[in-house]
């Protein structure tokens, strides 16, 4: 019979070894991405690209054989969304797409919103795309160790906290589904047994379920990692701290060294992460994922995130204020500025091509490429003439939270159109279990008001006494608000968000209909 202690202590060997080898392979990467130059990087991502899908129907139509350059390829391929990608090529072999935009068949599609406004989009992912986003992951996780040189990440178990992955299977040799089911599919056996949910826990698809039993589970398990969008996470580490009764996550992991968040703008979020982790030694990490790439990743040293350029994508930058143009001016790294507000554009190594995101991104240095997330190229606020963007929304509710010592779980905020003059109506879920004073409500939206028109003029304009534009109105939605909502939509969990802004006030006259009959129901 095996001796258990002697399997105990060889298992511990194996993963002090497993630990040993990938902070040699930390040294090694954060070192050569500190050498790289990324505009020369660039231009030879773009031109294996194109070589490598010159014989599909997207390259011959676009005369791959005949670009040489970036400017060359800016000047055959125009800048697209994806609807126009969409019913242009990709829909045509949809779902066994073959040599269309990328050579060979697609295996899988991930299928996305990206918020609960809008049609359900298919983005295509290759076998190259699948090693593209293993190697930015690899090369976050790099950057925190080399970042730690006592990290014991691979001691325990890396928690990923992922949305359904029962995937369809539209056609012979296809799935389809979301991002994090594929991956989960896709992960190599080797990191098994150093991740979590196991694959029998993971295949749940009723969130709900699945949820409660990854907390009930993972009380048990030396959690090092975990990672997810944060309104979710905050969700999970509650249940977690309800069935373990510890008062903080350190308590119930204390090998826990790095929370890896992504999706939204974190600022709003900061203060209740913060409560609930208990040990300031533990890392709040983002990440800048996206069904069609992992972009970039939160830059130990500087906060800022740091673009990936060498795994098979190549970017495009434009200025915002010039997306409505006939012809835009078209960035790269070669030719970026520090400051302007861009809108993101890829093509990827699964056939996206000049593929305009959906996201606006800011330089903050360029050697190496370092951009912060500045919000989405639909969100905007701007009803009357006032010109917000999310950025500026999302740092004046942190702001006005942090100033009334308030934590804020989610939030949406969009126009009400109104006599004589409209105004904004926000309807925000905070992490308290219970209603905040009024009082304090008060000061959190006058203080909100007085912050967004210290950072926007435009707003600052529409809010002076002669404008006539009343102060904003919160709306105050009970705990659990949100995730009723997008269970509502079908949109638990995983990447699924809540949108964060309206422009056309529908959604929000929306929303406010749900909170009021939630209301009539059960009291908040």
């Amino acid at each position: 019979m095996s001796n258990p202690l002697h399997l105990m202590t060889g298992f511990s060997a194996v993963r002090s070894a497993v630990n040993a080898g990938f902070h040699a392979y930390a040294l090694g990467r954060a070192a050569h991405l500190d050498r790289q130059n990324a505009v020369q990087v660039q231009q030879r991502v773009l031109k294996r690209l194109v070589r490598r899908a010159g014989s599909t129907r997207f390259g011959q139509d676009h005369r791959f054989d005949q670009i040489d350059s970036v400017a060359g390829f800016q000047t055959r391929v125009p800048i697209r969304d994806f609807e126009a990608l969409w019913n242009a090529y990709l829909k045509t072999g949809y779902p066994a797409a073959r040599d269309l935009t990328w050579p060979g068949q697609v295996p899988y599609w991930a299928l996305t919103s990206g918020t609960t406004l809008g049609n359900t989009k298919a983005i295509p992912v290759s076998r190259a795309m699948i090693k593209s986003n293993a190697k930015a992951a690899k090369t976050m996780i790099a950057h925190h160790m080399r970042q730690r040189p006592d990290s014991k990440l691979f001691h325990g178990k890396l928690f990923f906290l992922g949305g359904s992955t029962a995937l369809e299977r539209p056609a012979a040799g296809v799935a389809q589904g979301d991002l994090s089911a594929i991956a989960v599919l896709e992960a190599g056996e080797w990191i098994r047994p150093y991740s979590f949910p196991p694959l029998e826990l993971a295949l749940i698809s009723d969130w709900d379920r699945k949820l409660a039993l990854m907390a009930e589970h993972a009380v048990s398990e030396p959690i090092t990692l975990v990672s997810g969008v944060p309104s979710w996470l905050l969700i999970l580490f509650r249940r977690v701290l309800e069935v373990s009764g510890k008062g903080s996550l350190a308590e119930v992991w204390p090998g826990l060294e790095v929370v890896v968040h992504g999706g939204v703008k974190f600022d709003p979020y900061r203060p209740a992460f913060e409560a609930v982790l208990g040990n300031p030694a533990i890392r709040l990490q983002e990440s800048y994922p996206a069904s069609e790439g992992f972009f970039a990743y939160g830059d130990p040293d500087t906060g800022s995130l740091r673009l990936i350029v060498d795994h098979g994508i190549f970017y495009e930058f434009i200025p915002v204020d010039q997306l409505n143009s006939d012809h835009p001016q078209r960035h790269w790294l070669g030719n970026v500025e520090l400051g302007v507000n861009y809108a993101l554009v890829v093509s990827t190594c699964a056939g996206m091509w000049s593929h305009l995101v959906g996201d606006t991104v800011r330089f903050e240095s360029l050697k190496p490429p370092r951009i912060v997330f500045t919000g989405r190229t639909k969100y905007s606020l701007s009803a009357f003439g006032e010109h917000l963007i999310s950025e500026e929304i999302e740092a004046a509710i942190a702001h006005a939270a942090k100033a009334n010592g308030l934590r804020v779980q989610d939030w949406h905020v969009g126009p009400v159109f109104a006599e004589p003059m409209g105004f904004h109506r926000y309807i925000i879920e905070f992490d308290h279990p219970s209603r905040p004073e009024a009082a304090v409500l008060d000061r959190f939206r006058l203080d909100l008001d007085a912050d967004l028109q210290r950072r926007n003029a435009d707003y600052a304009a529409h809010r002076d006494d002669r404008a006539g534009m009343p102060a904003p109105e919160i709306v105050v939605a009970p705990q659990g608000f949100f995730r009723d909502w997008m269970r509502s939509k079908g949109k638990l969990g995983g990447q699924h968000k809540v949108p964060r802004m309206d422009n056309s006030g529908q959604l929000t006259q929306e929303i406010v209909a749900f909170h009021e009959q939630r209301r009539s129901v059960v009291p908040s």
